[in-house]
């Protein structure tokens, strides 16, 4: 068997310690895989004359076409004197394929690393204002000699002694080499680095801007970069949304003619035995509730706990109602994940389960991370006595600021679909969350939800009226 039909065999583990014999003569040998693309890319740290090496093997379709382009936008990046891995060797993979080796960067660390090893990210604290200003002076740099990193995150930006690398030669693209990009070239470049932020960084984006500008000084549009930000950000929650539904490095996803199972691939092994059969896992545990509609139960799962939400079929006219769309667990799965990629807190959607008969739609079900939080009557009481404390206030706040930013409605706003937790604010039940496009229906649907939720409260009591003058409100468009 050749290599590249091994490594396709493999999947997304391949063996290891790995000999990949070189077409100039030698091998060098893998120890650590990076990243896997079943069938179509792999990165990893080999060992070459004891010497650690970046590997990285090309062998899907067009792999030829992604090898050529890694290796020109490493030539770019050199050429332009910007930091990048030394590109040492590229040649054939045995049985089809290409291979790239660049030198590998030991004690390095990627700016997406330092990120999450921050004691704070909160938008405007000064560690990661200094973080995200370090990337935007590379980013300059990049624009003023002519090159646009089309993936541009975090991760891409490798840190060591001080020395900061561009990565991924494959994203990079020489627009204008020598000659500095267009304002709008660039603008629009830097709308993929801010889209990687949540909404509340947007208030800091031209603070942040005047690091890039100190280097690459252009008449920037704060306006249309705004837009820019906000359409690449819609793309990005499209595309992530996309990918809960289909296999990939986040999620595995297997669909039959009897069922369809979503899960996030590092909870696969835990949720192995309860995705087999997620019924049987009802009949020991205290059921949370047990209505017509639905049944939730928590249940101890691997080193936590999780929170399983049967969606029932009530009878013959329920099912015909229901078969022919997707389940209220498929949208509250991607409901869950929509909030997590936008920053709201909510328990962490971990599996969805369809029943199926080829496209048509029986029980499902939707397990999530059990939160151990207090719903809001808990917390605020029922009476509507007192307004919130600080703390309290701007967490509610801070959630439905969030909601109204990202033009989201939940649909039933009561005290007890929000939990509090460590201080947040959590949503639940989310079977009737909506993200509108069009401006009016978006106007319409935040009124009933803003009213909805103050009405958990008696009318004229204080909690009442401080949510009445504290709470957004949405001012009427037309479409």
């Amino acid at each position: 068997m050749t290599l590249t039909a091994q490594l396709q065999e493999a999947g997304r583990a391949p063996a290891l310690p790995m000999r990949i014999p070189l077409s100039g003569g030698g091998s060098v040998t893998v120890d650590q895989w990076l990243r896997v693309l079943p069938g179509k890319r792999l990165v990893a740290r080999a060992m070459q004359d004891d010497t650690p090496v970046l590997l990285k093997l090309f062998i899907g379709a067009g792999a030829d076409r992604h090898c050529a382009r890694e290796r020109l936008g490493l030539s770019a990046l050199a050429q332009q004197g910007v930091a990048t891995p030394k590109l040492l060797a590229e040649g054939e993979v045995e049985g089809g394929g290409r291979y790239l080796i660049t030198e590998f960067l030991s004690a390095a660390q990627t700016l997406q690393q330092a990120w999450e090893a921050l004691p704070g990210r909160e938008p405007g604290q000064a560690e990661a204002m200094g973080l995200l200003g370090e990337a935007l002076a590379v980013i300059a740099e990049l624009h003023s000699k002519g090159l646009a990193q089309t993936d541009l995150h975090l991760g891409n930006f490798l840190l060591q002694s001080e020395q900061l690398f561009v990565i991924d030669g494959d994203a990079v693209e020489a627009l204008s080499p020598g000659r500095p990009l267009t304002a709008e070239q660039a603008q629009q470049n830097l709308a993929i680095f801010f889209a990687q932020l949540k909404s509340e960084w947007d208030a800091f984006t031209e603070l942040l801007l005047i690091t890039y500008l100190q280097h690459n000084p252009l008449a920037l549009n704060p306006d249309k970069l705004a837009a820019s930000i906000a359409r690449v950000r819609r793309q990005r929650q499209d595309d992530y949304l996309g990918k809960s539904l289909r296999d990939c490095t986040l999620f595995s996803v297997q669909r039959s003619w009897q069922r369809f199972t979503a899960v996030v691939r590092s909870e696969s092994e835990r949720m192995r035995g309860l995705l087999g059969d997620p019924d049987s896992y009802f009949g020991a545990q205290p059921l949370l509730k047990d209505g017509g509609s639905s049944t939730v139960a928590k249940v101890a799962l691997g080193d936590g706990s999780v929170v399983i939400k049967r969606y029932n079929i009530k009878g013959l006219m329920h099912w015909l109602k229901r078969f022919w769309r997707p389940s209220r667990a498929w949208h509250s799965w991607q409901a869950a994940h929509r909030l997590a990629f936008l920053g709201v807190a909510t328990p962490a959607p971990l599996a969805m389960i369809e029943r199926r008969f080829g496209p048509l739609r029986r029980e499902a079900w939707l397990i999530t991370e059990y939160c151990a939080g207090d719903h809001l009557f808990s917390v605020l009481g029922e009476s509507g006595e007192m307004e919130p404390d600080e703390t309290t206030g701007s967490a509610l706040l801070k959630v439905f600021q969030q909601l109204v930013a990202a033009r989201i409605s939940h649909g039933d706003c009561k005290a007890t679909n929000l939990l509090w937790l460590d201080g947040e604010v959590l949503l639940i039940d989310l079977d009737a969350m909506q993200q509108h496009q069009s401006p009016s229906q978006w106007q319409q649907a935040w009124a009933r939800d803003r009213a909805r939720f103050i009405r958990n409260w008696p009318q004229g009591s204080p909690l009442a009226n401080w949510l009445e003058q504290h709470l957004p409100v949405v001012a009427a468009k037309t479409d």
